[in-house]
């Protein structure tokens, strides 16, 4: 069996720590005690661990002490134990000096079983002995507990040492800064956060922690594009995910539909808010650059849909009178974004919303294409501002996405999709 070193909160009634010890048979204890009060000059819990001659009282009710220190009551020698003062109400300052203990003490004694017993002492010792040892996984949580007949306390002789449940406040403490990545939509560094935390097969968080693994890997691939990839994660978590994300199967699904018609305007949406996810992160050239994309595949989606023909090989005959596009060296006229528009403008039979929108916003069109022509990511030197991003986003916001609303449900697409979640939604078990 380890060697213990049990680490204590000194305070109120004597008993509790007594059993710890009892209890621990310790190789070696460590005191956190209170100093004397600077106001009142009282001495604090220090002379229950180091006083001379009677220093605690029996029982609450004594008129004044009869019992020597609590070493002295457990049989402890002089070399294994220490007292170590905190501040009666510094929390902060409590919590370093408890940190500093358990670190020192680890080294000292190598391979000991750590064990701290937060049953004593002030609330403000209490918690940050607590937050001290969450910090380490060797460390575990005590406390002395007993037949409870009042509010007051429990009764001397009915103690008994427990170990404290930290398992799962242990492993949502390790989680949360992996998944306060995906506020920032960073997806990929929630998975690689997650991959380094070590659980049993038996932890009652279990099946959380592997829903918020593979949510943040499928996440990660749907940021990428990938939405078969991350279709093929989630589904076998279907139920899990159904009942906290709602939305993300059927998006997927959808997404994922080959032959679909709600396909290519989910994709249109979900291209925007990729943009907005990496404007999110203050990525503004590449939100920029999908905006640039989202503007041109509409317009190639319109042509496919109502004239049947592609942008990459555009039938000469079909060019409306007064745009003129020679063949490339393949001999096929390719249709850029601004030339792909101008068809949707002057050809008669694509009259609807597009025709209106370009109509109606070729000018603001242009000058929002500018930004993006000049920017390192297209055919300038200079990186997009968030000024200009903001600019950029008003735009699509007022006059583009009221477009594809209109588009999408003449292609039975009715509602928006939703952006990818920021928060995990743990169980409530």
């Amino acid at each position: 069996m380890k060697d213990t070193v049990l680490l204590c909160t000194v305070g109120g009634s004597h008993q509790p720590i007594l059993r710890a010890i009892e209890a621990a048979e310790p190789r070696h204890v460590c005191f956190f005690c209170t100093g004397k009060d600077p106001d009142s000059g009282k001495p604090g819990s220090e002379a229950q661990v180091i006083g001379k001659g009677k220093v605690i009282k029996a029982s609450y009710d004594d008129v004044r002490p009869t019992l020597p220190n609590i070493p002295a009551q457990a049989g402890l020698a002089d070399d294994v134990f220490e007292p170590v003062v905190v501040r009666a109400d510094d929390l902060d300052g409590a919590w370093r000096v408890m940190r500093d203990a358990m670190n020192r003490l680890a080294g000292r004694f190598p391979g000991a079983r750590l064990v701290a017993d937060y049953t004593g002492g002030t609330k403000t010792m209490t918690a940050a002995l607590v937050c001290a040892a969450l910090e380490r996984s060797d460390v575990e949580l005590q406390l002395v507990t007993g037949a409870r007949a009042n509010l007051v306390r429990v009764p001397d002789g009915t103690e008994r040492a427990m170990p404290a449940g930290t398992a799962r406040l242990r492993l949502a403490r390790e989680m949360a800064p992996c998944l306060n990545a995906w506020r920032r939509f960073a997806y990929r560094e929630a998975v690689e956060g997650l991959r380094g935390i070590r659980i049993g097969a038996d932890h009652p968080d279990r099946s959380d922690f592997e829903l918020a693994l593979v949510l943040s890997r499928a996440l990660a691939r749907w940021d990428d594009f990938d939405h078969g990839g991350a279709l093929a994660l989630v589904e076998p978590y279907q139920a899990a995910v159904a009942r906290r994300y709602p939305a993300m199967l059927p998006a997927l699904r959808v997404l994922t539909h080959e032959n679909g018609p709600k396909r290519q305007p989910a994709l249109l949406f979900d291209l925007w808010l990729n943009a907005e996810r990496c404007a999110a992160q203050d990525r503004y050239d590449d939100a920029t650059a999908r905006v640039y994309r989202l503007i041109e595949w509409t317009a190639q989606w319109q042509l496919q849909g109502r004239l049947g023909v592609e942008t990459a090989d555009f039938p000469p005959d079909r060019l409306p009178e007064g745009i003129t596009q020679q063949p490339d060296r393949d001999g096929k006229i390719r249709l850029g974004l601004w030339a792909a528009w101008q068809v949707v403008k002057l050809n008669a039979d694509m009259e609807g919303p597009a025709q209106v929108f370009i109509t109606e916003q070729e000018g603001r069109l242009k000058d929002r294409l500018a930004v993006r022509n000049g920017s390192i990511l297209a055919h300038g030197f200079e990186p997009v501002t968030k000024a200009d991003w903001q600019r950029m986003q008003q735009w699509v916001e007022q006059h583009f996405l009221p477009l594809l609303d209109k588009l999408a449900s003449e292609a039975g697409l009715r509602k928006r999709p939703e952006q990818l979640p920021q928060e995990f939604e743990a169980s409530r078990g």
